[in-house]
């Protein structure tokens, strides 16, 4: 509850003219799909997966903790300028990576090989996905300047207030629950694209597609540096596939990113990542 809330706020008291910014838009998503598809062809050539399974590979390498751990370290690294961008970032990725692993799952099931179906599970798992729509009603509001009762903000602004320490402890109970038995061969290349490549794809489509304000730029680089989401694990278990590699990718991911991300946030801090 609290992560939608948290979405729908930052969205929603947003001036919409800020919100409108399809040049970063399509920079930020651009660097996941990249990421996406640059992990799938790694789990095929080192592990030698089949498409359903370097699928969640691709999962893995793009889909970073963009909403446990994303808004509260934006936030807390950049101040309040980076809710915009944390927020666009988070619906434009989620809409991307809830679209193509459930089309190319669905396109591997042998019980379901009909396109029209794998259209139907995409737009079913987007509209139903609370935190989307969370931050797609708070876009609205912010669109149409519609004020919000005195209980309702109260409320939301208490929930948003605990989606960070409520986030964390969730990873932290998460993460030490995993089973770690060994490390597929394609792990440590996917981890790498999630925590190396992907940041430096973020930070080169920045420059090429900018100028950018520079907490737009600097959140873009600290979103694409956060590690394996939980969610991979989770959906890995739903379509029962890529499950323990998922769980390792998860586990290894978020213990390299203590000196990946610590270093990016360093970076951001110190004022050595500078955008023109």
């Amino acid at each position: 509850v609290s992560l939608p809330a948290l979405l729908f706020g930052i969205m929603s008291k947003t001036p919409f003219a800020e919100l409108n910014n399809p040049p970063f838009l399509i920079a930020t998503t651009l660097g996941t799909v990249i990421a996406f598809f640059l992990a799938m062809v790694a789990g095929k050539l080192m592990g030698g997966l089949t498409l359903r399974e370097a699928t969640l590979a691709g999962l893995s390498g793009a889909y970073g903790n963009i909403g446990y751990m994303g808004p509260g370290l934006a936030l807390a690294v950049l101040g309040t300028k980076a809710a915009a961008p944390t927020a666009l970032i988070f619906c434009c990725d989620s809409i991307f990576l809830f679209s193509i692993v459930p089309l190319l799952i669905e396109l591997t099931d042998r019980d379901h090989p009909s396109l029209l179906h794998a259209f139907g599970v995409v737009l079913r798992q987007i509209v139903q996905n609370p935190l989307i729509m969370s931050a797609v009603f708070g876009a609205l509001v912010a669109a149409f300047h519609i004020p919000l009762p005195v209980a309702l903000d109260r409320t939301i602004q208490f929930l948003q207030n605990a989606a960070a320490p409520m986030a964390l402890f969730a990873l932290g109970v998460t993460v030490a629950l995993r089973p770690f038995e060994r490390v597929p061969w394609e792990v440590p290349g996917v981890v790498a694209i999630k925590l190396l490549i992907h940041p430096l794809l973020a930070f080169g489509l920045m420059l090429l597609f900018g100028p950018f304000a520079q907490p737009w730029a600097a959140t873009a680089v600290l979103m694409a540096s956060l590690p394996p989401a939980l969610n991979v694990f989770v959906i890995a278990r739903q379509n029962d596939t890529w499950i323990e590699p998922a769980s390792v990718a998860v586990l290894i991911g978020t213990f390299a990113s203590v000196v990946t991300l610590t270093s990016v946030m360093w970076f951001i801090q110190s004022g050595r990542l500078v955008f023109p």
